[in-house]
């Protein structure tokens, strides 16, 4: 497969939206370059004592809305074409969640499973240290995302609270209990995932209990959506990830394989079920298929043998364009990924709201709050689909771009 960039493509999609709400083309070519993009050295000691320089970025894409917000990956593929469009993404991600952030990103390229824990732990700090002007609860809020996890937020949170000389937690969401951070927040996006899929089904007339359920990826997302579909009734029947795939049409328990590949590190060998290739989980025959792996991952060449009748995307940019196309004219339900997975950035934001209060939510109030936040969120997109007959992720983007540009025209243009 040819390389596809996912910054033109977050583009494209931005000017087609532009066009269908008849937006000024000054608006939209703002909203087409992030405010702020940095790239930077990270000299790291290597625990054998020689000194290897990673490249880290940050993009700070919009902040009509609020603060902005997004996670870091650490991956050995991360380069700033993919981090402008995954900061962009999330602009539109917090607009369709409807909470008060602008979009960001961060990466580092690197392989984090090449590296130690402290090798990992020092990167995380020196990163942080470069970026502590363009960090803070009010200016920029990191999150976990690809090989990211609430360890390298606590170190953040360590680190620019020792710089500050005090205790900061809502500078970064995404971290330990213990030191503040949400209840219910690892689950989020795997969470909200679930509770679209569930959505989906119900206007499909499909009953989720007696639903398949394919899942790309066993990361946090893939493993929280499979165990939250499964408390719902419905069947794992594949799983995915880097390594290898697995199939058991009688069910996979997504809590025994999470328990597995705990210790081993793969899904593959799971003793309840066989070994597939990975790649064949997206098309298996299967009633909901969740991409929650990278972009790119349904294409051109394999999206015309896909079998599901839902796709929701854990994912971000799961979904090529050309794959959209051949997906739409065989009326696949496509719940999108700036739907699909707000459930991480919305519990962030609760989080955000607790660390700023000093309170402590119970889970239950969380997750209540966010399946009423899931739930408002997907109707609207629904709705706005119906009304203005176009599919869900052009519906999705309409209603993330007229929020975002109804906040700059009331706001205008300084100086």
């Amino acid at each position: 497969m040819s390389y596809i960039n996912p910054y033109e493509v977050a583009v494209k999609r931005l000017e087609d939206t532009g066009k269908l709400l008849n937006i000024s083309s000054d608006v939209i070519e703002i909203l087409k370059h992030p405010r702020r993009v940095i790239v930077t050295s990270l000299p790291v000691r290597r625990d054998n004592q020689k000194i290897d320089v990673f490249t880290g970025y940050l993009v700070l894409h919009n902040p009509w809305r609020g603060p902005y917000k997004g996670g870091i990956r650490y991956h050995p593929k991360v380069d700033l074409d993919e981090v402008k469009a995954l900061a962009m993404w999330m602009t539109w991600k917090c607009a369709v969640a409807d909470i008060p952030y602008g979009g960001a990103k961060g990466g580092i390229a690197c392989n984090p499973k090449e590296m130690s824990r402290g090798e990992i732990e020092r990167l995380t700090r020196r990163f942080t240290a470069t970026l502590m002007d363009d960090l803070g609860p009010f200016k920029y809020v990191p999150a976990p995302d690809v090989y990211t996890d609430e360890q390298v937020m606590a170190w953040i949170m360590d680190t620019y609270s020792t710089i500050k000389g005090y205790s900061v937690p809502e500078v970064v969401t995404g971290k330990p209990v213990s030191l503040g951070g949400s209840l219910g927040r690892r689950e989020a996006t795997g969470r909200g995932v679930a509770i679209c899929a569930r959505e989906a089904a119900k206007i499909l007339n499909l009953d989720i209990r007696k639903l398949t359920i394919a899942i790309q990826g066993f990361g946090n997302v893939g493993s929280n959506a499979a165990k939250v579909l499964a408390s719902m009734g419905a069947k794992i029947i594949a799983v995915s990830d880097s390594t290898g795939g697995i199939y058991n049409p009688e069910g996979i328990n997504p809590e025994k394989l999470f328990e597995f590949k705990s210790k081993t590190g793969r899904v593959s060998n799971f003793p309840d079920a066989k070994n597939i290739p990975k790649d064949e989980v997206l098309t298996i025959e299967c009633d909901i298929l969740i991409p929650a792996a990278l972009e790119n991952q349904i294409n051109g060449k394999n999206a015309k043998e896909i079998k599901a009748k839902i796709i929701c995307e854990g994912a971000n940019g799961p979904t090529t364009p050309e794959a959209d196309t051949i997906l739409s004219r065989n009326e696949v339900f496509i719940v999108p990924d700036i739907l699909a997975n707000t459930g991480g950035v919305t519990v962030s934001y609760f989080e955000w709201v607790q660390n700023l209060t000093r309170e402590r939510w119970s889970e239950e109030e969380v997750n209540s709050k966010l399946e009423q936040k899931m739930i408002k969120s997907f109707y609207d997109v629904y709705r706005t689909a119906e009304k203005e007959n176009v599919n869900r992720r052009t519906a999705a983007m309409m209603l993330a771009v007229k929020r975002i540009t109804d906040a700059f025209e009331k706001a205008g243009l300084f100086p």
